[in-house]
C-alpha cells in the first residue's frame, strides 16, 4: 500500500434510500471495519435525506462508494462527487448510468457481439396480458440484487402476473427476457485483473435476493464445474464488458450457461458496477481465491479512486 494513502481521510458512503439500503449498510459496515483495521482515518455517511451538507462538512479526501441501487450506482452520487471534486471509488457517471439500465446494457452487449437473452420492454399495466414465449423472466429496468425479479417458467406461473402487476413498485416499465436454463455463473474484474469463474447453486429457479443475502442459501463453487474453454470465454467476456462500459475499479459480470449448447449456450445477464461487500457477497470470495484479502481489495479500490472516471 502507498504509505501516503494512510494520510488520507476516507468517508464510506452507505445506506441511501434505494430498495437495496440494507445491503448497502452491510457492505458499508464491512468496509468501515476494514479501514479501521488498516489504520485509516475514516467515517461513514448514510446517504439518505439531505446528506449533502454533511458531506461538505466532513470534506473527505476520498469517498469509498458502498452504495447500491438507485442513487448509488446509477450515476447520481458519482455526478455529485464529480461536482464537489471529491475522488471516489468504483465506476464513474457514464459506466454507472449505463450498466444500471438493463435495456441500455443489453443493447451495448449486442452491439459488441456479446450474447445476451432476447428481451422486450412493456408498460407494467400490460403485464397481465403479456404474450411472450415461456419460460421468461420479469425484471425492473433499474434495480439490482435481484429485487423485483420473477421467473415465469410455465402456465401456472402466468397466474402470478396479476399479483406481480398489483404489487409492482419499480417504475412504470418492465423488462421481459428469455429464461436461460442451466448454470448460474459469475466472474469479477478489478482493473485488468480477472478472477476465476464461480458457479452458484441455489434451491430456487435463479439467484434471487434471498439466495444472495441469506447465509447458507446458496453454494459457491470455485472454479466452476464447466469446460475450461467456457471458463476462459467467461473471463474474456467479463473483461471485455468491463472495458466497453468504461468501468473503473471492480465489477462483476453474471451469466447463465446451458451446457447442452456449448459456447452457444453462454449468455451474459448484466454487469454490476457496485458489487456487494457483505459477508455473503461473491466478489470478496472470488478475489480471496486468487490471494486478495478483503483488506487488499479495499486498498486496491482506494488506490484507484479519482475524479473524471
Amino acid at each position: 500500500m502507498n504509505k501516503s494513502l494512510l494520510n488520507k481521510s476516507i468517508l464510506v458512503l452507505m445506506g441511501g434510500e434505494s430498495s437495496e439500503r440494507e445491503v448497502s449498510l452491510s457492505s458499508g459496515k464491512n468496509v468501515l471495519n476494514s479501514l479501521v483495521e488498516l489504520g485509516f482515518r475514516t467515517k461513514s455517511l448514510d446517504c439518505s435525506g439531505n446528506f449533502i451538507p454533511k458531506l461538505r462538512n466532513i470534506d473527505p479526501d476520498i469517498c469509498f462508494n458502498a452504495l447500491h441501487g438507485k442513487g448509488g450506482e446509477d450515476g447520481k452520487i458519482q455526478g455529485l462527487l464529480e461536482s464537489e471534486g471529491i475522488p471516489y471509488t468504483h465506476s464513474g457517471v457514464y459506466a454507472s448510468s449505463l450498466a444500471m439500465n438493463k435495456a441500455f446494457s443489453k443493447e451495448l452487449f449486442k452491439k459488441n457481439n456479446i450474447k445476451t437473452p432476447s428481451y422486450k420492454i412493456i408498460k407494467i399495466n400490460e403485464l397481465r396480458k403479456i404474450k411472450y414465449k415461456k419460460p421468461f423472466v420479469i425484471k425492473p429496468i433499474n434495480e439490482g440484487s435481484s429485487k423485483g425479479v420473477y421467473a415465469i417458467l410455465n402456465e401456472s406461473g402466468m397466474n402470478n402476473l396479476i399479483d406481480i402487476q398489483k404489487t409492482w413498485v419499480y417504475g412504470d416499465k418492465v423488462l421481459i427476457e428469455d429464461y436461460i436454463k442451466g448454470k448460474e455463473i459469475t466472474c469479477s474484474v478489478n482493473g485488468n485483473q480477472v478472477t476465476e469463474v464461480m458457479e452458484i447453486f441455489t434451491n430456487t429457479d435463479f439467484y434471487d435476493y434471498e439466495a444472495k443475502y441469506t447465509n447458507g442459501a446458496s453454494e459457491h463453487i470455485i472454479p466452476a464445474k464447466i469446460p475450461s474453454s467456457i471458463s476462459k470465454l467467461v473471463q474474456e467476456i467479463s473483461l471485455k464488458a468491463h472495458k466497453i462500459f468504461k468501468c473503473k475499479g471492480v465489477t462483476r459480470s453474471d451469466f447463465r450457461f446451458d451446457e447442452n449448447f456449448g459456447s452457444d449456450g453462454l449468455f451474459i445477464l448484466e454487469i454490476n458496477t457496485q458489487p456487494g461487500m457483505t459477508s455473503t457477497s461473491l466478489v470478496p470470495e472470488l478475489f480471496g481465491r486468487i490471494g486478495f484479502s478483503f483488506n487488499d481489495l479495499v486498498i486496491s479500490l482506494l488506490e484507484d479512486a479519482s475524479c473524471n472516471r
